[in-house]
């Protein structure tokens, strides 16, 4: 998996009453666009992601 600053990410939801989570990655920590990523959800918290596979990242145009 590979991202780059202003990409979004997707977490799914693990449970079936449980809702995806999405954000924006505001900074790579990895080498070449690896993970952790330090990720801004849409409701404001931030927090160092180490994404499984139930995560998707959605590259951005730029």
């Amino acid at each position: 998996m590979q991202a780059t600053i202003g990409d979004r990410i997707c977490i799914r939801g693990t449970h079936v009453e449980s809702a995806d989570r999405h954000g924006e990655v505001v900074e790579v920590r990895g080498e070449d666009g690896a993970p952790p990523y330090l990720v801004r959800f849409d409701d404001g918290h931030e927090t160092l992601v180490y994404p499984g596979t139930d995560a998707v990242i959605e590259h951005s145009a730029a």
